[in-house]
């Protein structure tokens, strides 16, 4: 019988865990870091400019916005889970990859192109069908090729390296909306090119581990039902997807940043610079909160992660001027860089070898329909009470949430090494 997970006992220590990043990161790791690089600073140029955008141009409500933001999510998380199962039923996890990548950059000239809500929440679902396509297979693929020594710091270099397209991407929309004197849709067209570059990158230099990954619970080429795999993923697996939704409740759509951003006064031209301090902060502390889970409690990274984003939310309902708003959002990027590799860390040391691709798919499945419900509320909420109760509720649940990691104690016997 599988045990509960114990988030208090370490990881063993091995003697990799020092040598330079360099010689140890398979250079698949850096290829899709890369390929998100480019694709992040895409889709961050369209992220950071699109909610005013249907507010200024297309005159979207609050509540339509966060709509529209949660079901693109979920959408994302719904194709994961069949994506991730395909690529663990078929043993090939890099067409899907470049699929994904590849209908993100064909969704792209379709913002600049809109003309009312329809034309966006169309684009908006493309795009997130490419990314449910390409996620699960892509963090399946990072474990299959990363010895487990690592795996967390492979995990936040990839993550690293796609903030920090999400940092140039939100640049980009500063200077060219003012060089452009606030022209969104020229600007909009600008996101196409990085979008086309990382879909060429992950097409010519992604290989895949010669040999498929087995596992003695799950053999991965019976060709059984393309879901059958869910049923002989382990407890200790389900408790981080409950986590990982928990955690999902407490941080709706980044979008009501921005939009936080133009309530308090940031003129429209330097509405991205919120995204780009997020950023900043995120893949600042990407790399070394991933490396950092490889030999630290996962606990005590949690907790630490969900002060974050309780000091984030709070400070966001209190700001009154652009200066405090940044700093809540730097300590809501600090929250993604504690948690996110984390997670996915998690979610890879859980699951059987054969079965990655169906975990991370079910993983995100869940945090998907907690993001929309999130995102709902938070809209809700802006619309009837005001955006400091949008923040205020984000705190309180992540407080709430906090407290419930700190109580938990798992019955386990103190020689297992099981880590969540």
């Amino acid at each position: 019988m599988t045990s509960p997970p114990n988030l208090e006992t370490k990881p063993p220590p091995t003697s990799r865990t020092y040598r330079t990043l360099s010689n140890r990161m398979p250079k698949t790791i850096w290829v899709l870091g890369f390929g998100s690089l480019f694709m992040d600073m895409s889709s961050e140029l369209v992220h950071s400019l699109l909610p005013i955008f249907m507010v200024t141009v297309l005159g979207a409500s609050m509540v339509t916005i966060g709509i529209i933001e949660g079901i693109a999510e979920a959408t994302a998380a719904v194709v994961k889970v069949f994506s991730g199962a395909l690529s663990d039923y078929f043993r090939k996890r890099k067409f899907l990859i470049v699929l994904g990548y590849g209908l993100g950059a064909l969704a792209k000239p379709i913002f600049p192109l809109a003309t009312t809500i329809g034309w966006v929440f169309g684009a908006r679902f493309v795009d997130r069908i490419g990314k449910g396509i390409r996620g699960a297979p892509r963090d399946a693929l990072i474990a299959d090729v990363t010895p487990p020594s690592i795996r967390g710091a492979a995990y936040g270099l990839r993550q690293a390296l796609d903030t920090v397209g999400a940092i140039l991407g939100p640049l980009l929309a500063l200077a060219l909306m003012i060089w452009l004197a606030n022209d969104i849709k020229a600007v909009l067209w600008v996101a196409v090119i990085p979008a086309f570059v990382a879909v060429a990158l992950l097409f010519m230099a992604v290989r895949e581990p010669e040999a498929p990954v087995q596992s003695p619970e799950y053999s991965c080429g019976e060709k059984r039902p393309i879901l059958a795999g869910a049923r002989h993923l382990p407890l200790r697996y389900w408790l981080v997807v409950t986590l990982g939704a928990v955690f999902t409740l407490a941080r709706f759509s980044e979008a009501f940043l921005i939009l936080r951003a133009t309530d308090i006064g940031v003129s429209l031209a330097y509405v991205p610079a919120i995204m780009v301090v997020m950023n900043i902060v995120y893949a600042g502390f990407a790399y070394a909160a991933g490396a950092a889970s490889d030999r630290l409690r996962a606990r005590t990274l949690l907790v630490i992660g969900l002060g974050a984003l309780v000091v984030a939310d709070v400070v966001l309902a209190l700001a009154t001027t652009p200066w405090v708003a940044f700093a809540g959002a730097a300590f809501w990027g600090l929250h993604m860089a504690l948690t996110q590799g984390l997670l996915a860390k998690l979610v890879a040391d859980t699951a059987p070898a054969a079965l990655r691709g169906t975990a991370f798919g079910i993983f995100n499945l869940v945090s998907g329909g907690a993001l929309l419900l999130a995102s709902v509320i938070a809209g809700w909420l802006w619309s009837v009470f005001g955006p400091a109760a949008t923040f205020m509720a984000g705190a309180t649940f992540a407080l709430l949430a906090a407290m419930g990691l700190l109580l938990y104690r798992p019955k386990t016997r103190p020689s297992s090494s099981t880590t969540v």
